[in-house]
């Protein structure tokens, strides 16, 4: 019987394309940063989806607000994170953010 390895997120994007960046992305990155022991998995992830917003990546944001909330952050309260963060980074940044939010939230339609 052969053991499975997990394939991560990463890796299942990059494939072998770009395997030294994959490498860091899964050992450097989700590995020893997300696992020091300093900050929390939670303050990790209200660090990280505020510098995407601030950064404006889009791409990488829905997956972290959803990482977020399996670290104990509330919908509620990343929308909150996205309103403060409209006075600090800018509107526009923060409009984006929460439509990218409301997405990753299943609230797509209000109306």
């Amino acid at each position: 019987m052969s053991e499975e390895k997990s394939v991560s997120a990463a890796e299942k994007m990059l494939g072998d394309f770009a395997p030294r960046l994959l490498g860091y992305t899964d050992n450097v990155l989700f590995g020893d940063v997300w696992e020091g022991k300093e900050l929390s998995r939670r303050e990790r992830s209200l660090i990280t989806v505020a510098a995407l917003v601030a950064g404006e990546h889009s791409n990488q944001l829905k997956f972290h607000l959803n990482y977020a909330k399996e670290h104990g952050l509330t919908e509620a309260e990343l929308v909150e994170v996205i309103t403060h963060l409209a006075f600090y980074v800018g509107w526009p940044k923060a409009m984006t953010a929460i439509m990218i939010a409301k997405e990753a939230f299943g609230q797509e339609k209000l109306t």
